[in-house]
């Protein structure tokens, strides 16, 4: 199997909302069949169960459990739908996502298929007590995974759980994307540049559907270029858009035979963008979280607040990061791959920028973002300090232009980590 496939179902495995269900299905019926062995062999008898208690009771369980899955479906999509209207559509396949309402939708279904396989089992000469009794304690389970699966559906989809989420997620993208911490070792990206090799490079087409570059091998493509004796050299950065036919790769030297089908097959395009290999998406999506509650619509600063939080602490530990990743090379030590990824500028700019832009006129908002830039400029190293130096007087001059009156003026520029209403010691106190 190939590296596309193999993304292809990992994918599909860890983001799917219906194969947990699906799994847990197909899983009731060697359940119920283990079960009434055990109860054949046990000749297990408590409760006395008559064939028309017993049909009664599964079948009133099995109509509860169809309930349930009905609701807690119904329930769930309208709240996606109201928590992406207010915060972002871009969290929807995260919420989707999530583990603990993949998992409560599978125990619903499990005990439903459980109950409906064991409904037919009873038979006229003896009751299976304990394939009954099982099915009734999957329902008195799956009524208590009810309770908690509202109680978690009702906070999780909260601004500062998805953002905290965000945060977590983000992390292990970082580690994955940047296993070297600044200074750690690594070429520079553009030490990279100069060493694909002289000569005119063959360019490859994307010929696939237009889309999304969502992620790529890089020990294949790695592995790819050492058959060949070549360098790759990947055009487009993940998290971009590309269309049938645009440059996919510049190979170099021109010459050289690569397998072109199996290139395509170590790369992964999709609808839109993914967390696996593109840590500018939760920054992406904080961002857009914050953009939205600072619009004239919903006017709600403290959620553009809790973003820049989660913004804050991603961005220091950004920072202590080895941002160039540099050329990939094979296990002789020769440049097999090259490939673009944002810098730190790059990151700086895409958390700022429009937070700045859309939110100057709150108050909170300036003095959040100069509380974040103060506090990275003081830990993190003194290469990353003039893209931050930067936004820092670009945020001033935003402020000069808003406010006319000089207590307010003076009052937006300074920092507070709590947008308003904080100490002015707040501004020093080490990120977690």
């Amino acid at each position: 199997m190939t590296w596309l496939p193999r993304y292809h179902l990992r994918h599909f495995v860890a983001t799917s909302f219906w194969f947990v269900p699906a799994l847990a299905m197909v899983a009731a019926v060697p359940a119920m069949r283990l079960v009434l062995w055990l109860d054949t062999r046990t000749q297990w008898h408590w409760f006395g169960f008559s064939v028309e208690g017993a049909q009664a009771i599964l079948s009133g369980l099995s109509s509860s459990m169809l309930t349930f899955i009905v609701f807690a479906v119904s329930g769930l999509l309208l709240a996606v739908q109201i928590a992406s209207g207010q915060l972002t559509p871009r969290i929807i396949s995260l919420v989707f996502a999530r583990p603990m309402l993949r998992i409560s939708v599978g125990v619903f279904v499990f005990a439903y298929a459980f109950t409906l396989a064991a409904l037919g089992r009873i038979e006229t000469v003896r009751v299976p007590e304990l394939l009954v009794t099982v099915a009734v304690l999957l329902t008195l389970v799956s009524i208590a995974v009810f309770f908690w699966f509202v109680q978690q559906l009702g906070t999780g989809l909260r601004p500062v759980f998805i953002l905290q989420s965000l945060w977590d997620t983000a992390c292990g993208v970082v580690d994955r994307v940047y296993p070297d911490l600044l200074n750690a070792g690594g070429a520079a990206a553009a030490v990279a540049v100069g060493l694909v090799g002289n000569g005119t490079p063959r360019i490859i087409l994307h010929v696939g559907a237009s889309g999304t570059f969502l992620a790529f091998g890089q020990r294949e493509l790695v592995a790819l270029a050492r058959s060949a004796g070549c360098v790759l050299e990947l055009i487009p950065q993940v998290g971009d858009f590309v269309a049938h036919g645009d440059p996919l790769f510049r190979v170099h030297p021109g010459t050289a035979r690569v397998n072109e089908r199996a290139l395509y097959h170590c790369v992964a395009f999709g609808h839109e963008r993914t967390l696996e290999q593109d840590p500018a998406f939760a920054f992406r999506i904080m961002v857009d979280i914050a953009s939205r509650a600072l619009s004239p619509a919903v006017n709600d600063p403290t959620t553009a607040v809790l973003a820049i939080d989660q913004i804050h602490r991603l961005l220091a530990y950004l920072g202590q990061r080895d941002l160039d990743t540099g050329p990939m090379r094979d296990a002789h030590g020769q440049v097999r791959l090259v490939y673009a990824t944002p810098n730190w500028e790059d990151f700086v700019t895409l958390a700022v920028s429009e937070i700045r832009s859309f939110g100057v006129g709150s108050i909170q908002i300036p003095r959040r973002l100069s509380a974040m830039l103060e506090h990275l400029l003081e830990v993190l190293p003194a290469s990353r300090a003039p893209a931050v130096r930067r936004e820092l007087s670009l945020l001033e001059r935003a402020v000069d232009r808003q406010y006319v009156e000089d207590e307010d003026r003076e009052r937006a520029r300074h920092p507070d980590r709590q947008g308003l209403g904080g100490s002015a010691a707040s501004a020093t106190r080490t990120s977690d």
